[in-house]
């Protein structure tokens, strides 16, 4: 898990996994981009219609959030930490 957090480029995943991750930084940094072809790259790796949506809405969600948290200068909580922070793995 510490892989994909740092780079996923770099991780050890399967090509689901991977494709999954390849659409969730292109509908992140240029959504726009995201076509039918991106579509059919995810179908091509296994997804069905079902996981493609849900995978959507989950990249959505979480772009939103992180949007309205960094607009409104949300400030993370004490208890939280980075990422491998906790165990040393960073």
């Amino acid at each position: 898990m510490h892989a994909i957090a740092s780079d996923w480029h770099q991780a050890q995943l399967d090509s689901t996994d991977r494709a999954l991750c390849a659409y969730a930084e292109q509908l992140t940094r240029t959504p726009r981009e995201t076509g039918p072809e991106v579509i059919e790259e995810l179908r091509s790796s296994g997804l069905d219609d079902r996981s493609i949506h849900d995978a959507t809405q989950i990249i959505g969600f979480f772009n939103y959030i992180n949007r309205m948290a960094d607009a409104l200068g949300v400030e993370l909580e004490d208890f939280v930490r980075n990422w491998g922070e906790a165990d040393g793995q960073l």
